[in-house]
């Protein structure tokens, strides 16, 4: 079958090969045949070492398709039954998930270390354990989340992960307040979704903050109230919150750099929101005295902070309302031949959610 492999880590482009098979079907799993997939900014970070992930790998976690076969056991999805891939399952059993944080079930992760693909030379990881920019995945049967007939295969994909993200920080961990001022930095898929979150739950004021132009004029028709490059920031600051800071800010971008301007941007009191996935050796520098005296609430958010089939609901009620729109989310597709394009399309910062259509 066909599969985007990136061979090692540091390399910028994917091969395309139809020599991957999908291993590791048997009892609690599930095989899949993918139907779409988005590209997410945390593929690129793991293919450029910001993030651990084994090679070779196949990226994509952010996906959406059919049940082929079910292994032994596997009562919740059938074959013919249509499912987005949920990269972090909870296992429902570890201190964690009986504590009701089902997000920081570390179960997923134990999956990215095993590889589910082979080629004649070895084997081959998916990323996150998944990996959907491939024709078909074997996952186990909790990564399988059955999905109502009426929600197309690439709105599921992006709910999956970028969508539940953004939302998330904005509803779950953050809790934004009616009538409060918000800060976005950083504004492609999971930041406008945030952006939604924050319109969703009252706030006045919502300013996204971004280097390229298209994605500000984005952000306002997603619900910001106004849109300016991170060297306008400063100035926004002093005139909606009168140099204050704002209520809320969400760190969309996994870096210590844009983290320190977030927090430099909070009001006293205010909170800080960490969204953006980051290196192990990037390290956000803050002294003893301003955490003290300034007393901001540092919050990071792992996938949308709350429980992820909750999340997946609410997104497509909220959908299925007309409150959120998640279409206008995807602004290019292309097909599984061409995920190069969607990478430069990414990297670029053209595009919010590119769709690959296998």
């Amino acid at each position: 079958m066909r599969a985007a492999v990136l061979h090692e880590i540091g390399q910028d482009k994917l091969e395309v090969l139809d020599d991957v098979e999908a291993v590791g079907f048997g009892p609690g799993k599930v095989k899949i045949r993918v139907r779409a997939t988005g590209l997410c900014h945390s593929d690129v970070s793991a293919m450029n070492g910001v993030l651990p992930q084994p090679a070779p790998f196949i990226p994509g976690h952010e996906g959406a398709g059919e049940i082929l076969d079910v292994g032994d056991g596997v009562t919740d999805v059938k074959p013919g039954d249509r499912v987005l891939v949920c990269w972090l399952p909870a296992c429902g059993a570890c201190p964690a998930c009986k504590r009701g944080q089902t997000q920081l079930c570390l179960a997923g992760f134990m999956n990215a270390g095993t590889p589910n693909f082979k080629r004649p030379g070895g084997d081959v990881f998916g990323f996150a354990g998944t990996g959907t920019f491939t024709e078909e995945v074997v996952v186990d049967a909790g990564c399988a989340v059955p999905i109502p007939d009426d929600v197309p295969f690439d709105i599921a994909a992006l709910i999956g992960c970028g969508v539940t993200t953004g939302l998330g920080a904005a509803i779950n961990t953050a809790d934004v307040a009616a009538g409060s001022s918000v800060a976005v930095i950083g504004c492609g898929g999971v930041g406008i979704s945030a952006i939604q979150g924050a319109r969703l739950k009252g706030a006045a004021q919502i300013v996204a903050v971004d280097p390229v132009a298209s994605r500000r004029e984005a952000a306002l028709r997603f619900g910001a109230t106004e849109a300016v490059a991170p060297d306008a920031l400063g100035d926004a600051k002093q005139r909606i919150t009168a140099g204050e800071g704002f209520d809320y800010v969400f760190e969309v971008v996994g870096k210590s750099a844009t983290a320190r301007t977030a927090y430099e941007t909070t009001r006293r009191g205010g909170t800080l929101c960490i969204v953006g996935a980051g290196a192990l050796d990037d390290f956000l520098q803050l002294n003893m005295f301003e955490l003290f005296f300034d007393e901001k609430k540092i919050l990071p958010s792992m996938y949308g902070g709350g429980d992820v089939l909750t999340s997946y609901e609410r997104a497509i009620a909220l959908w299925r309302a007309g409150r959120i729109d998640l279409e206008s989310l995807i602004t290019h597709r292309v097909p599984l031949a061409e995920i190069n394009e969607a990478l430069d399309q990414m990297r670029s910062g053209t595009a919010l959610r590119t769709c690959i259509e296998i």
